[in-house]
């Protein structure tokens, strides 16, 4: 019994670390604002702020480029900011934190801001304050976010409703539905089953990792030989391993508390501009140190606090164990477990993915140290630490590098930047997999890897599946029909993103010449919900929403490979109207159509960007926040069928559009 409560005890205590994650500390100055009325579109804002006792605020920017002082901005082109007027006065001290004489603020800060707005006013708009404190030890950069309400009513309109009465998410027309529909319980359960598999493949190849495979004889050597009996031994064993499986769970428990609260988190997560960008620089800077240039640790305080809890107590003892082994084996585990962060994000399910995910991912590194306890001769047929493992190191980093790229393609299509057309972005990845080839048949080298007399049979396989695999891309480059790689499709740029002013390969799919327009294959559509509805009504046709996204995998994947089919393809030409909705779109709101909307549970959220706007549409209406998303209506926006998401079997997809565009008559 106490070995339960002990157990529990410990999960209990993560747990509450793991909620202590999310709270952040409060800020150090704590500001309000109040706004009045000086001119037609002139507003004037008052800002106050109180600074926590012991520290202080720094008011201006020193010649040094040390500190900037108090800025305020907006990233809003339709207002203008004047200089601001700080009215509390500053005192000059000897700053010990930067050692330089500075002006700074103490317990109170009185600033206003003016601000003229050009067209129509909003109901709100933001400023964003930013500022350096310090204590005299420690200094940082504090940022806070200001809501100015103007007093302006905006008056709903056709332009910004979200809710529409006439969709019964729970009752459609018909009981139209393919396997993705929310009424399939198998869907849920088969994703959740393949992400595990997936996250258990990703903690295998952990396992062959250097700085984790030369630990398990180490480790199950010391449990077996440590131990008074052979059964303590064992369950030794088995418990550290469960709770290296225990603490890849618990990494995930902020993101359900995260998803509870906005629902639409992880898609913002997975098209966030920056984030992608950070991504980026993580899986290059990953792959860099997979090269052998440099190790990357986590510092070693984190290390230390943790090994020098690992013999308080038995159990306790052993669940620090698991965590200083986490820890000290994030060099090689990180990157692995960071792609299945990053791609668990992008599709249904959201927080229970990543548990998903990360569980089989903690199984497969902690199952070995219980099995080989349990039978040790198993030792000896592990093969021997050696330079594989470095091969295996190096291959894995030419995989991050290329799956960086994908990361900024996300960012570079949200924003269209331009810069990673479709045929540049596989052209990456030719190069990255001609460098990977000649690595493995030993014509490249890294300065940590051994001289290879004689290449394995293994090596040289894999070294000709990845030359194929390369020649396979060359056809990406061209402007031909074979340009469609459909073994990688979804994870390039779309077809129509291309450097090429007219695309062969979408030609050859919509067999027409007729004039290119800004649609998915040429087809019949809109990116505005009240826009579709108006041409369904006139061309007597069914509304089929695509709920998309710039950065959407399998939404890339359903339109190369299922709407681009013949049969698919001439149905959405003939009987729909298509209104792709991008939830990622990053494109700022004209003013009046910004507002602030209120959901069911009686959340909030400010919608700003036609992301925004499409997102909330999506989650209100449909009860969803994936992407693909598909939906059909008829001119009444009445639900026709169960929405279905990411249906790759063509004959299930026609069915389902065909049913719709039936009953629709």
């Amino acid at each position: 019994m106490r070995f339960f409560i002990k157990i529990i005890s410990l999960l209990s205590f993560f747990l509450i670390i793991s909620s202590n994650i999310l709270a952040q500390d409060s800020p150090i100055v704590q500001w309000k604002n109040t706004t009045e009325k000086i001119g037609e579109r002139i507003y004037k804002v008052n800002i106050n702020g109180t600074v926590k006792k012991g520290w202080h605020l720094y008011s201006k920017a020193d010649k040094g480029g040390d500190i900037t002082g108090i800025t305020i901005f907006n990233e809003d082109s339709t207002l203008t900011l004047k200089e601001f007027q700080l009215f509390s006065e500053s005192v000059f001290i000897d700053d010990k934190a930067l050692s330089k004489n500075l002006p700074v603020l103490y317990d109170s800060v009185s600033l206003s801001q003016v601000v003229t707005v050009a067209g129509k006013v909003p109901a709100s708009f933001a400023l964003t304050v930013n500022y350096e404190v310090s204590d005299n030890e420690s200094f940082f950069a504090e940022s806070d976010t200001q809501k100015i309400i103007t007093g302006e009513k905006i008056i709903l309109t056709a332009a910004n409703k979200i809710l529409i009465p006439s969709i019964n998410i729970d009752k459609p027309i018909t009981n139209c539905k393919t396997s993705s529909s929310p009424s399939s319980e198998k869907v849920s359960s088969k994703g959740l089953f393949s992400i595990f598999v997936l996250g258990f493949v990703g903690g295998l190849v952990a396992l062959i990792m250097p700085c984790l495979f030369p630990m398990i004889p180490l480790t199950v050597s010391f449990f077996t030989k440590k131990a008074q009996t052979k059964k303590l031994g064992i369950r030794n064993a088995f418990l550290y391993g469960f709770f290296i499986f225990l603490i890849y769970i618990l990494i995930t428990i902020p993101f359900h508390i995260f998803s509870s609260l906005k629902p639409d988190i992880f898609n913002s997560i997975s098209t966030n501009v920056y984030l992608n960008v950070i991504f980026f620089i993580i899986f290059v800077v990953f792959a860099l140190s997979f090269f052998g240039l440099y190790e990357i640790t986590l510092p070693s305080s984190i290390t230390n606090k943790a090994d020098s809890k690992a013999n308080a107590g038995t159990v306790t003892g052993i669940f620090f164990m698991a965590l200083t082994l986490t820890i000290v084996s994030f060099s090689c585990t990180g990157p692995l477990a960071g792609s299945l962060l990053a791609g668990a994000v992008d599709g249904e399910g959201g927080a229970m993915r990543l548990t998903f995910g990360m569980g089989g991912f903690g199984l497969a590194i902690g199952l070995p140290f219980a099995l080989f306890a349990m039978f040790p001769n198993m030792l000896s047929a592990l093969p021997k630490s050696g330079g594989w493992l470095t091969t295996v190191k190096v291959v894995l980093g030419f995989l991050e590098l290329g799956f960086a790229f994908k990361f900024l393609s996300n960012a570079d299509l949200v924003m269209h930047w331009g810069l990673l057309k479709r045929e540049i972005f596989i052209g990456i990845w030719i190069i990255i997999g001609l460098l990977l080839s000649f690595y493995l048949f030993g014509i490249l080298r890294f300065k940590n890897d051994t001289q290879i007399k004689k290449l394995s049979i293994t090596r040289i396989v894999i070294a000709l599946i990845t030359t194929a695999f390369t020649i396979y891309l060359l056809p990406g480059i061209t402007n031909t029909k074979y340009a469609n790689l459909s073994l990688i499709s979804g994870f390039p740029p779309p077809l129509n993103y291309s450097i090429y002013k007219n695309s062969k390969i979408e030609k050859e799919i919509i067999n027409t010449n007729s004039s290119k327009n800004d649609c998915i294959l040429n087809l019949n559509c809109t990116h505005d919900y009240d826009e579709a509805v108006k041409l369904a009504k006139q061309q007597h046709k069914v509304l089929l929403i695509d709920f998309t996204g710039y950065a959407c995998v399998n939404c890339r994947r359903m339109e190369e490979n299922v709407w681009s089919n013949e049969k698919v393809y001439k149905l959405l030409k003939e009987k729909f109207i298509v209104v792709s909705l991008y939830v990622d779109d990053k494109k700022m709101l004209p003013v009046e159509e910004r507002f602030t909307y209120t959901f069911k549970n009686g959340t909030t959220r400010d919608i700003k960007t036609v992301g925004d706007k499409w997102s909330v549409f999506e989650t209100e209406n449909f009860k969803s926040n994936s992407q693909p998303w598909y939906a059909i209506l008829n001119e009444n926006e009445e639900l026709l069928a169960y929405p279905c998401g990411y249906t790759p079997s063509v004959n299930e997809y026609l069915s389902w559009l065909e049913c719709g565009a039936y009953y629709a008559k």
